[in-house]
């Protein structure tokens, strides 16, 4: 990438939907991967690799990235109970990262319905027998609740259980980096006060 192919950038949103289609093009393994880093109720950080699994659209009253997990693990309680969290895209093949910080809201129960149906079936009995971050007696224990929740959800459509849904994290700072030789990278900045105030881009020293 030269150097003026992303400066001249004047909204995020649509340079971070370029940057994730060619990662989508050239990542061999989840190029909607990123990392999710939340703080406990000591204060301390913690964080894990997420699936990104949608980006609203333009005109979305708190346009922001979305992913879903089960609100009882460890991540779903923290963002309860501090709702702000930050992004981190890495695409090593591409030289890139994307990074982002800003408030979570939970999704709507319909969004969680619509994308929890396009999961594979298997992954929906999953939902309902993991107790995510919770102690596991042994692996035969995980394997005899997908068989109970299997065999309960024989016929017909898995439900949703009301402990797993979607949490949207609304961008107020995004940051493009891309790395260049001898380590003086692009970086670019876009920050805004609000989910509904303009942006301001700033480039940063590497």
């Amino acid at each position: 990438m030269a150097p003026g192919d992303f400066a001249g950038a004047a909204e995020p949103f649509e340079l971070f939907a370029n940057w994730l289609a060619e990662a989508e093009r050239h990542e061999p393994n989840d190029p909607n991967a990123m990392a999710l880093a939340t703080v406990d109720q000591s204060g301390h950080p913690n964080v894990r690799m997420v699936l990104l699994k949608g980006v609203d659209p333009a005109g979305f009253p708190d346009r922001g990235f979305v992913f879903f997990t089960n609100y009882e693990g460890t991540k779903g309680r923290e963002l309860l109970a501090k709702p702000y969290a930050a992004l981190d895209f890495h695409w090593k093949s591409l030289r890139r990262q994307v990074r982002v910080r800003g408030p979570v809201t939970p999704t709507s129960a319909e969004e969680a319905d619509a994308y929890f149906a396009t999961r594979a079936r298997s992954s929906q009995i999953g939902a309902w027998a993991s107790q995510q971050s919770r102690p596991l007696e042994s692996r035969f224990a995980l394997e005899k609740a997908v068989a109970g929740y299997a065999a309960k959800y024989l016929v017909g459509a898995v439900p949703r259980p009301p402990y797993w849904s979607g949490f949207r994290v609304t961008p107020l700072e995004i940051e493009f980096w891309h790395s260049r030789l001898s380590r003086l990278h692009e970086r670019i900045v876009f920050r805004r006060d609000n989910a509904h105030s303009d942006w301001t881009r700033t480039r940063l020293y590497p």
